[in-house]
């Protein structure tokens, strides 16, 4: 009699939790339905937005890592601005640049349109790059140190499990998370678009040097080069825009890959002098020879930057949703192409360098 009492009472006991459980999950759901849950918002959240706390997996923290130098900031502002307001996800810039540039980006970072932004600044250390790449005295002012902080991407964002890499010379158009979820094949630790695609090798882009295959930035004189076993026409990409997986890239310890063809460049010279002459892009392309997925080419609309003269459709331009000014003809200093595309998102400088800088070149080009 005793025990059947008990086992009455148990489930009388049980009966109450579950009818309160169900009472108290009732309660949760109408108050995170609620339009404005403000009550309920994470600080970390941008203000301007709290219907993002109701959309699934806009809480998942979308890592992308600019680099940022005293010269370009301007560009580098306009791209994080257009990322800004095209996504409605939980974007986090992680900015790379040197000690001296520092009190400048944060001042800019403080002007109204960018003061919700999400950012961490992180100072790179040129040091790294002691041994592995040859600076010319002569034209030590043309190295550009942030231009390899994209091989360090594990230790500029450690606790990411995929990163997008993008340079300061692009504009975005379209919701980056879309760029984010681009699947990547098992075993590869990136993906980039393929200079062969159709938004490129159907334009000749003068004075760029044979940047659509591997002997545009390779030596195939070179034996080294030639145990590789590359293909020389194979199909090159674009360094300047990219998703990593970071786990794989651990795994396969490609930072220490890079590294080593760097430092094996210095001593052999094993990068084409002729042609492309990027410093930077070598190492990756044989890190990553037949190793790497495919980014849609509409995330990255190229050569931009090649010439002064306009390649592109009104209506392709306004579909892309990424443009690349890859070249010397950058939106915000040279007469370029779709600057107008550029202008709209960029904000000016409150300590005016910038801006002055920019006037400068403009003069300078019109003579």
């Amino acid at each position: 009699v005793n025990i059947s009492i008990l086992i009455v009472a148990v489930v009388i006991f049980l009966l109450v939790i579950h009818h309160n459980f169900l009472s108290l999950s009732d309660f949760l759901r109408r108050e995170l339905s609620d339009p404005s849950p403000l009550g309920l918002q994470p600080i970390d959240f941008i203000p301007a937005a709290p219907q993002r706390l109701t959309d699934e997996g806009n809480d998942k923290e979308i890592p992308v890592v600019i680099a940022a130098s005293d010269e370009r900031l301007g560009g580098a502002i306009a791209a994080m601005n257009s990322i800004y307001r095209h996504t409605r996800s939980n974007v986090v810039f992680h900015i790379v640049t040197l000690n001296d540039t520092v009190d400048h980006l944060r001042m800019w970072l403080r002007s109204p349109p960018l003061k919700n932004m999400r950012y961490r600044i992180l100072d790179f250390d040129p040091h790294l790059l002691e041994g592995k790449v040859q600076v010319d005295p002569q034209k030590a002012d043309a190295f550009k140190p942030l231009t390899f902080a994209r091989f360090y991407l594990p230790s500029l964002v450690p606790h990411a499990e995929k990163v997008i890499y993008v340079d300061d010379d692009v504009i975005v158009q379209d919701d980056i998370v879309e760029l984010y979820n681009t699947p990547l094949k098992p075993g590869h630790a990136a993906a980039f678009s393929d200079d062969c695609d159709s938004t490129s090798s159907k334009v000749a882009v003068r004075g760029a040097g044979n940047q659509y295959n591997y002997i545009g930035f390779l030596d195939y004189k070179k034996e080294t080069i030639r145990k590789l076993a590359m293909k020389a026409n194979t199909c090159s990409f674009n360094a300047g825009v990219f998703v990593a997986n970071l786990t794989e890239w651990k795994l396969q310890n490609i930072t220490k890959q890079l590294e080593k063809w760097m430092a094996l460049n210095v001593v052999e010279e094993l990068y084409s002098k002729t042609l492309a002459g990027s410093i930077t892009t070598p190492p990756l392309l044989i890190v990553f020879y037949k190793q790497h997925s495919s980014i849609d080419p509409m995330w990255n609309v190229r050569h931009l930057g090649s010439s002064a003269g306009k390649r592109y459709s009104p209506q392709f331009v306004e579909a892309a949703k990424l443009l690349h000014w890859n070249g010397h003809f950058k939106p915000w200093g040279r007469t370029a192409s779709y600057a107008e595309v550029w202008e709209k998102w960029y904000v000016p400088d409150p300590t005016g360098k910038f801006n002055l800088i920019r006037r400068h070149s403009e003069a300078y080009e019109a003579k």
